[in-house]
């Protein structure tokens, strides 16, 4: 009689711990990349999104994207980017941020003074596995001269150069005009982001 029931025992939990292993982990979990997978994007510019496409999604108000100021609070309390949140980069891996970071819904892009802290934080970011993550292409110093203080073409330049002038031109006075001023004086300055809460893992499917 035991040994009927052992056998009955082995049937049922040996198929089901052959088919837990077999189920793959959930396709959410961040997979680390590796160093030459890495700096393979870093060469490739692959990381990088022009301040002209940042200026559209702000405009737009495309929810798909959020733009991140990684310098210290100092910094961004002194100026920053209109609808940009702050999360220094010496806080980047905390576990309170990693609601930002380790997702797939949203595009979040990256910002320093210029392009090296900001792509030093894509890089820790992107060794986690974290994939839905970018670098504005020159940060806050390229964007003050592409965006807020564009230069004015000649007019016997080429069409889509005087095209995008006049862009560049008109977002500029749309996001803080002429230069990028103090976060008091910006009427679109966001309000203090939330700390979010870590994800909740999925249970497995299956058991008792």
């Amino acid at each position: 009689m035991k040994m009927n029931m052992r056998l009955k025992l082995a049937m049922v939990f040996i198929p089901l711990g052959l088919f837990i292993a077999a189920v793959p982990e959930s396709k959410t979990k961040a997979v680390k990349s590796s160093p030459d997978k890495i700096l393979s994007e870093v060469r490739t510019n692959s990381h990088l999104i022009t301040t002209d496409a940042v200026a559209d999604m702000l405009i737009q108000k495309d929810p798909s994207m959020v733009l991140i100021d990684v310098r210290s609070k100092d910094e961004f309390d002194a100026y920053h980017i209109p609808g940009a949140i702050n999360i220094p980069i010496d806080n980047i891996l905390a576990d309170d941020w990693a609601g930002y970071f380790d997702q797939m819904a949203k595009m979040n892009v990256l910002y320093s003074n210029g392009n090296s802290k900001a792509t030093e934080a894509w890089m820790l970011l992107r060794q986690k596995g974290y994939k839905s993550n970018y670098v504005m292409q020159g940060g806050m110093n390229y964007w003050a001269e592409t965006i807020m203080n564009p230069e004015k073409p000649a007019s016997t330049s080429p069409d889509d150069e005087i095209a995008k002038y006049d862009f560049r031109k008109a977002a500029g006075g749309v996001l803080g005009g002429g230069a990028i001023a103090p976060a008091k004086t910006q009427v679109s300055a966001p309000a203090p982001a939330p700390v979010p809460k870590r994800p909740k893992k999925k249970r497995a499917a299956g058991g008792c």
